[in-house]
């Protein structure tokens, strides 16, 4: 259970992989057994990478009983298919809409934006086969993971990653849905008063992805976040725009709170993640990555296009990485930390 001490290894000693390349025979099944029941909290950073690289030495396998389960918590607590978006459906006309974090704000849902909610939610439980998410980290530099995230049947994307020629062999290019915090558009695009068409540009990058907002976070977020719709269908762009609703965000918030995230905001990646495992058979995580050094102990940048670090305490990244690797260890999601086999 978390917060539970992360069980003894016995005395196989760290084993050293730099990549996600993974043999059946590297390790005895045994070992691998005693590596994917390991628990990741509360231990030093040094333990976790040594115990991180014995894992990586499993043939990684998704163990539908224990997917199944999870999924069933998240349909029970969050209930992505249903809520994830605002839609005509979970949010009829007339609804008094309460922000998730400006509580005591109200936002009320008139015709002009009811028409913009999708009737219902596009997407249902387990539509997709094989998802990526694709976080920013500098983990994915020079992964070489950009054709294997091409190769999933549906891609989420993070805050309006570059995706250009530079850094399409370790990202990929294909892009199913990428959300923007409205603080880019309020700083990159001086909240889309004037610098309208380079913003269409950028969204053109991602082709038809659908753009996936959180206008109904605080009160700052709204007016912005609609501007973008407006943008859209002015250059009659075919991209859909959503938004994030507040209900699902603050019960994902508190379901992973249970699990030891303790932070102002849980990260976007976090939130898509949890999404995608309602939403997909199977997931994997590219570009997640807490630490300024990569598993085998190399300095990385925090993202893989920049070297620019959060804003400290808003995130509980290490928090959250530990939950996507203990996720990993019970055959949930597989997070990928190394170069891919396929480029």
């Amino acid at each position: 259970m978390p917060g539970a001490e992360a069980r003894n290894l016995g005395s196989e000693g760290p084993v050293h992989a730099g990549t996600d390349r993974q043999s059946d025979s590297i390790l005895l099944p045994h070992l691998c057994w005693t590596l994917n029941s390991w628990l990741p909290w509360r231990v030093k950073q040094s333990e976790l990478f040594d115990r991180w690289r014995s894992l990586q030495m499993c043939k990684w396998a998704m163990n539908i009983s224990e997917a199944n389960q999870f999924k069933s918590t998240l349909s029970r607590c969050c209930n992505a298919p249903s809520f994830l978006f605002t839609t005509q459906k979970n949010t009829p006309l007339g609804t008094k809409l309460k922000y998730e974090v400006d509580t005591s704000g109200i936002y009320h849902i008139n015709q002009e934006i009811f028409r913009m909610f999708p009737k219902d939610m596009p997407y249902y439980r387990s539509q997709f086969k094989k998802c990526a998410v694709v976080g920013n980290g500098g983990i994915l530099k020079n992964s070489r993971c950009g054709s294997e995230i091409n190769s999933a049947d549906f891609v989420f994307r993070c805050n309006l990653p570059p995706i250009s020629e530079k850094y399409t062999m370790d990202v990929g290019v294909k892009t199913d849905v990428v959300t923007v915090n409205p603080s880019i558009i309020t700083e990159r695009f001086h909240k889309l008063e004037k610098w309208r068409r380079p913003f269409y540009r950028v969204l053109q990058v991602y082709e038809n992805a659908s753009v996936l907002l959180p206008a109904f976070y605080n009160t700052r977020n709204t007016d912005v976040s609609i501007r973008v719709k407006y943008v859209l269908d002015d250059f009659e762009s075919p991209q859909a725009v959503y938004y994030f609703h507040p209900q699902y965000l603050v019960n994902v918030s508190r379901y992973w709170l249970s699990l030891g995230v303790r932070a102002k905001r849980i990260s976007t990646g976090l939130i898509l993640a949890t999404a995608a495992l309602e939403l997909c058979e199977e997931v994997h995580l590219f570009g997640f990555w807490a630490f300024p050094m990569n598993p085998s102990g190399l300095y990385i940048t925090h993202h893989y296009y920049d070297n620019v670090k959060p804003r400290p305490g808003f995130h509980a990244m290490p928090s959250e990485i530990f939950n996507f690797l203990h996720l990993h260890s019970r055959g949930i999601l597989r997070v990928h930390t190394g170069a891919c086999s396929c480029c």
